[in-house]
């Protein structure tokens, strides 16, 4: 079994379901060192070997979890949002071992007030997060992928509007004309993602954006889309 190291951003995730096994997993593809942990054996044995060290422990004894070397993680991820009394505890056990920053899964309204009040310092709604981001990705015909950034500004990458279809980001001017800010360009000749933007280079039909934009700016962008 992988043992964690100190030279990197170290995480713990507890509980291995659906979702802690998909946020192990991801952070592991990003060379994170991982900590994963489940009192189902199962659970364990299946990402023992995606991730830096998988083991066995019930979440909800502070001893079996000081054993773990948990209290040395940065990060710590619980993803057991229905299962209201384990992850009270494991949120406490976390602080108490010295994990700075403890992320919480939760089902609804009432189980986000209670983690916050026991020590979790940000809360989620895996399924409610989703809904709201498919739905705002379904306004417009031309988004491609939005991230949130807060309640007013998102990142998106977007397809290229048809009528700046042969235009250059400077011809454009798309930064006083829209207000938007154009972080990057994904190409249709070769779908790779170019943060060194020519500004120069014309835009063609299939080439992606990727944009810091408020949501108003999408509406706009929308009609563009459309002529």
């Amino acid at each position: 079994m992988k043992k964690l190291k100190s030279s990197k951003k170290q995480f713990a995730v507890l509980g291995l379901g659906v979702f802690g096994s998909s946020v192990a997993k991801t952070l592991s593809e990003f060379d994170c060192e991982v900590l994963a942990l489940d009192l189902d054996i199962k659970c364990v044995n299946r990402l023992a070997d995606l991730v830096t060290s998988a083991m066995q422990c019930d979440i909800t004894d502070i001893d079996q979890m000081r054993n773990t070397g948990v209290g040395e993680c940065d990060v710590a991820i619980v993803g057991m949002g229905t299962h209201l009394e384990e992850t009270v505890l494991a949120i406490m056990h976390l602080k108490e071992l010295g994990v700075p920053y403890v992320i919480a899964k939760a089902k609804n309204k009432r189980y986000m007030q209670i983690f916050s009040n026991v020590g979790a310092d940000r809360i989620v709604r895996p399924e409610k997060e989703m809904g709201v981001h498919i739905a705002k990705s379904l306004l417009s015909n031309n988004i491609v992928e939005m991230i949130d950034i807060d309640n007013e500004y998102s990142m998106v990458e977007l397809d290229v509007p048809i009528a700046w279809a042969g235009k250059s980001l400077r011809e454009m001017d798309v930064r006083n004309r829209y207000g938007i800010n154009v972080m990057g360009v994904r190409h249709a000749k070769d779908q790779k993602l170019s943060l060194s933007l020519d500004v120069d280079e014309p835009l063609a039909l299939g080439d992606h954006l990727m944009i810091i934009a408020d949501h108003d700016t999408f509406t706009v962008l929308d009609q563009l889309n459309r002529r």
